[in-house]
């Protein structure tokens, strides 16, 4: 599951309009259909278990019992938080109560005047970005401002008080079918510090003028108070803009990704555009795994972070202080493989070709399909870098083909209200607060381990939900894509319902479509035995 990009949706849910969509569902609802028929891409029903035979472990409520028993499970075996000690929670109802968001008061810009707007999965309520996108002129004459505001956690979180110990232990939002593990408590992350619409919030503004390319000519941050007028799902934003009916921020959109997209290929970046799974309820207390490229408005949106992220890296860089998010080039080796992998899908990454033209080249083929799974494993080792004093000597992040710092969701990811602080306090020439320069070098290690539990999470939770998927299915055959085969073992790709598995002996190359047959699936393990067909 290297590649793949997974989202856990909450309730309620609004199914997306992605061009290659592919779901399917489990629980009280998605199991009891899921058990009467088999899935839309089963080649055959052949000899197996019947849904008779395997008794309640087949029925809809037998299953949506096992899977949420087998999900606590996993939270458990992660040793993941669970509620918010009382001292946490008190601070942060006080913090949400008497931080002022009167600019007057506060000692802070007043922006409330701009439009901006939130863009977001449906139903997400921990709102960390906000934008406004004013574009005059036309062609070579084109120019444009943007402000870009996040949400300023530093403003609720005392330095050293219990919110912020409880908040290094963390490390980061976590995800899961049943429910988040969130970074801060809700009465801050869904109301208080979340920009919201139609109420004033404190946010670090970033303001970038840009040529007719989307280049920043100047870049400013600063502390303001703001207020959202509305908040957007990608989905619906989409066909406003498709439409012409979307606010003019919006409509700037399809311009300002495109110009983003030109100069990720300048740098020689490159995005590796994998369709995403999604885990979504289904409405009847089960869940539904889905499978989309998404909509072009979160590109162009990812390139708004992505170039906050570089402007942060640069200050922080030239201010010889802060926190770098760093990848190292891939390897050459790799790089040799992969060609190869290439001429062996009739997709030949030609040497006159760079790398990220090659990706943003390929359509959505099976082979094509292939050759995004080689391609994640080209590059590894992704690390965040403390710095004070001396600049790293690798300083990075291969893919992005730039120096990149994480610093748009602090509501969500704990070391982005470090970088905050830190370029708002250079930007505007001061010295950086000590609590933040002295806690600098406990940041890789805290993000490190809330990473590889996140991880952990993800992987754990999709491979239950698959199982569950295909616990009514046990002896039937579904058609499948060959995503990759190594030593022996080839990973699998269901057409419907979307999972992903290995399956050893299956001598088929990649990209190739071959049958499997489900030969046993464990919802308490998350584990799933294919066979060759």
């Amino acid at each position: 599951m290297s590649s793949r990009r997974l989202r856990f949706v909450p309730a309620p849910s609004r199914a997306r309009t992605g061009a290659a969509r592919s779901g399917a569902a489990v629980g009280a609802a998605g199991a009891a259909a899921a058990a009467g028929a088999a899935s839309a891409g089963a080649a055959a029903r052949p000899e197996g278990p019947s849904a008779e035979a395997s008794g309640a472990r087949t029925g809809a409520a037998g299953i949506t019992a096992e899977l949420t028993a087998s999900l606590t499970a996993l939270r458990r075996s992660l040793d993941l938080p669970e509620a918010f000690p009382p001292d946490v929670e008190q601070e942060a109802e006080r913090a949400a109560r008497e931080v002022s968001t009167d600019p007057a008061t506060a000692g802070l810009a007043d922006l409330r005047d701009l439009d901006f707007v939130t863009i977001d999965p449906a139903g997400a309520t921990d709102l960390d970005q906000a934008l406004h996108l004013e574009v005059t002129g036309e062609g070579a004459g084109r120019t444009a401002v943007l402000h870009y505001a996040i949400a300023d956690v530093p403003a609720v979180v005392a330095p050293g008080g219990a919110l912020d110990a409880e908040t290094r232990r963390r490390g980061q939002t976590m995800y899961a079918p049943d429910g988040r593990i969130p970074l801060h408590p809700s009465v801050l992350s869904d109301d208080a510090a979340s920009l919201l619409p139609g109420v004033d919030r404190r946010a670090f503004v970033w303001r970038f003028e840009l040529d007719a390319g989307a280049r920043p000519v100047t870049t400013t941050l600063v502390r303001a108070v703001v207020r959202s007028r509305e908040q957007w799902a990608y989905d619906e934003a989409q066909r406003a803009i498709d439409a012409g009916t979307a606010p003019a921020t919006l409509l700037a959109m399809p311009w300002f990704g495109a110009a983003r997209a030109e100069r990720e290929r300048e740098r020689g970046g490159a995005s590796l555009n994998v369709p995403e799974t999604s885990i979504e309820p289904d409405g009847s207390g089960g869940f539904r795994l889905e499978r989309s490229y998404g909509v072009p408005l979160e590109d162009w949106n990812a390139h708004v972070s992505l170039l906050t992220g570089m402007a942060a890296a640069e200050i922080m860089l030239r201010g010889r202080v802060g926190i770098v998010r760093t990848m190292p080039p891939a390897d050459a080796d790799d790089i040799v493989d992969f060609r190869a992998q290439t001429v062996a899908l009739g997709l030949p990454w030609r040497e006159a070709v760079a790398y990220g033209d090659y990706l943003r080249g390929l359509d959505r083929s099976p082979a094509a399909r292939a050759v995004r799974e080689y391609a994640a494993g080209l590059f590894r080792g992704a690390a965040y870098v403390a710095f004070d004093g001396e600049v790293p000597e690798h300083t990075d992040q291969a893919a992005i083909g730039a120096p990149y710092a994480h610093a748009t969701a602090p509501l969500r990811r704990l070391v982005d209200r470090w970088v905050l602080v830190v370029c708002e306090a250079l930007a505007n020439g001061r010295e950086v607060p000590e609590w933040a320069r002295a806690s600098l070098p406990d940041l890789p290690a805290l993000m490190a381990r809330s990473g590889q539990k996140a991880s952990q999470l993800d992987a754990g939770a999709i491979d239950r939900v698959e199982a569950a998927l295909l616990t009514p299915h046990v002896g039937e055959v579904f058609s499948g894509v060959v995503v990759s085969a190594r030593s022996g073992v080839a990973r699998v790709q269901l057409d419907d319902p979307p999972v992903d598995a290995k399956v050893p002996g299956l001598d088929a190359p990649p990209g190739s479509t071959v049958q499997v047959r489900v030969a046993a699936a464990s919802i308490a393990d998350g584990t799933v035995d294919l066979r060759p067909a």
